[in-house]
């Protein structure tokens, strides 16, 4: 259900009604402040059986396994998996280039509602959720929080938020890696206009800093397809200067950088162990959201 009567046209109530029986996890351990669903690298009281480890002086007796004890004779204690919130870090992309759309949708509304939906299902779970709006830096932040007026205040930036200014997501999620002080999972919406090589490292900080990585990587169809007609004006949404050309003599050119480019991509995601997600914004994004919480690996962590 919503925590407000307000609707918003990035929320769907069906959308999120057939999805919240989907939970969201994190693939790593996480740190946070109060019990929760999600694996952490701590040991405490859980269901979940980790390990037996020698009895130690100060260990509750409590703990102790009387089984293990009478068939080696020799005190073991178990040890259980520790479960703790969430932290959501919503990154989205909001540099000029955001503002396209071919069709009836453009990039910031489709990321608009991945951000939202996602940061409404955390908080039914009783997850911390945050926003950073980034472009040329971080144009707005909130930090992560669990309760509902915070969800609120996410939605009206989501709402408010304009694309514009160039795009500089390998410097600003740097910034994030260091800023996010506990381990999180940092979801990022972009169109990613960068040079793919530029993402390796920024990839890596994040993973060094112990958070989860995964990207929503939104492409609009005409720029997978590149099927103009006649000759246009092909205009820089991020302040390049603009090229006037006929497709028929650029398309193969076109084609084999867009390739190259994907493939560049792909390797880094690989090498960085990022959740990549690539998609093309005349998707049904419920579909999207369902093959991101069902993922091989989301679905029951990775220890």
């Amino acid at each position: 259900m919503f925590p407000e009567s307000r609707q918003r046209s990035f929320l769907n109530p069906g959308v999120l009604s057939r999805l919240g029986g989907f939970p969201l996890f994190a693939r790593r351990p996480m740190q946070g402040a109060v019990s929760g669903r999600h694996p952490s690298p701590h040991r405490g009281s859980s269901i979940e059986f980790a390990e037996y480890r020698k009895y130690v002086p100060g260990d509750d007796p409590r703990r102790i396994d009387w089984r293990a004890y009478g068939r080696t004779d020799r005190y073991f204690v178990k040890e259980f998996e520790a479960d703790t919130n969430l932290r959501l870090c919503l990154v989205v992309d909001t540099s000029g280039s955001m503002d396209f759309g071919s069709k009836d949708i453009t990039k910031i509304e489709f990321a608009r509602r991945i951000a939202a939906t996602l940061g409404h299902l955390a908080l039914q779970q009783g997850d911390a959720v945050g926003l950073s709006c980034v472009a040329g830096g971080i144009i707005r932040d909130i930090p992560p929080r669990r309760n509902p007026s915070h969800l609120m205040n996410i939605f009206d930036i989501l709402e408010a938020t304009v694309p514009k200014g160039p795009s500089q997501i390998p410097e600003v999620l740097h910034e994030i890696a260091e800023t996010v002080s506990q381990r999180a999972l940092v979801v990022i919406i972009s169109d990613l206009f960068v040079e793919p090589g530029l993402l390796l490292e920024s990839f890596q900080h994040l993973r060094f800093r112990k958070h989860d990585a995964a990207v929503f990587h939104l492409l609009d169809p005409q720029e997978t397809a590149f099927d103009f007609r006649r000759p246009i004006r092909f205009l820089d949404m991020e302040g390049g200067p603009s090229i006037f050309a006929d497709p028929s003599e650029i398309a193969d050119r076109y084609h084999e950088a867009l390739g190259s480019y994907l493939s560049g991509l792909k390797q880094v995601m690989l090498e960085s162990a990022v959740d990549y997600h690539r998609v093309s914004i005349d998707e049904d994004y419920e579909q999207v959201l369902i093959r991101f919480l069902i993922g091989p690996t989301r679905s029951r962590g990775v220890r």
